[in-house]
């Protein structure tokens, strides 16, 4: 019989060794349970490998620049560029009851610079304009390199 100060941690892991046992179609005991219980205890745990403080990281409250090695990992993944016209909300109904022709007033006026995100973040405020008789924007406003590391984060 198992000893009355297990925890139940220890309950539980003798259970799944006894079903297990029960499953194979052995014969299991007690005996057998405790065994293996206490085999999987006497096992050293794997070392921890310890935690690494990298040079070129950024601490809190230190100024960011584009100096140092440590954008170099990044600079080469791409990421999603979007214009923002405006926005509204509307209810579901409404929603529902759009089709074509439809308008849906916005919250800016017109003539206002639209607003560049990256990855749901605001870089820039930009103007449209044609290219090769494609949409493109002019950037009109762009924040500085260091907010834009800061939003990043």
């Amino acid at each position: 019989m198992a000893e009355e100060n297990t925890t139940p941690e220890e309950q539980a892991l003798a259970d799944e060794w006894a079903a297990a046992l029960a499953e194979s179609g052995d014969d299991a005991n007690q005996d057998d349970i405790d065994a293996m219980l206490a085999q999987s205890e006497a096992r050293p745990a794997a070392p921890r490998a310890p935690m690494e403080e990298f040079p070129g990281a950024p601490k809190n409250n230190v100024p960011v620049s584009l100096d140092g090695p440590n954008l170099d990992v990044i600079l080469d993944i791409p990421v999603s560029i979007s214009m923002e016209v405006g926005n509204t909300e509307i209810s579901i109904r409404n929603l529902l009851q759009l089709n074509q022709g439809s308008v849906i007033e916005l919250d800016r006026l017109a003539g206002e610079p639209l607003d560049v995100l990256v990855n749901g973040t605001l870089i820039a405020h930009g103007e449209v304009v044609v290219v090769n008789e494609k949409f493109g924007i002019r950037l009109t406003d762009v924040i500085s390199q260091s907010e834009r590391i800061k939003k990043l984060r």
